[in-house]
């Protein structure tokens, strides 16, 4: 008698952070501000009239994602970090070009 063979049942990975199962609500809020402030400090990087917005969320999303690295558990979160925390230096690095933290106060 022919049996109908049980079709394959296909799974959507999920996008976590936590791949060890266990949740980390710190270390997933780093990793968020990190790539927030790193996407805000890259965009604003190309606008050379927007170098104190860029200077200071790239200092901070530097400082957040060197914490962030210090307190990530998982590889995930490791790899979103150190994406985040190059944009905020990339446009840290530019927006110091471009006029620095103080707008040339000093």
């Amino acid at each position: 008698m022919a049996q109908a063979a049980p079709r394959p049942q296909h799974h959507r990975p999920q996008f976590t952070l936590n791949t060890d199962g266990h949740p980390h609500p710190r270390e997933n809020a780093l990793v968020g501000v990190t790539v927030l402030l790193g996407a805000i400090a890259f965009v604003t990087s190309f606008f050379h009239n927007l170098h104190l917005l860029t200077s200071w969320t790239g200092l901070f999303g530097v400082l957040t994602g060197l914490v962030g690295l210090f307190f990530s558990v998982t590889t995930a979160e490791r790899f979103a970090v150190v994406i985040g925390t190059g944009a905020a230096a990339f446009g840290l690095f530019l927006g110091v070009a471009h006029g620095g933290l103080f707008g040339g106060v000093w």
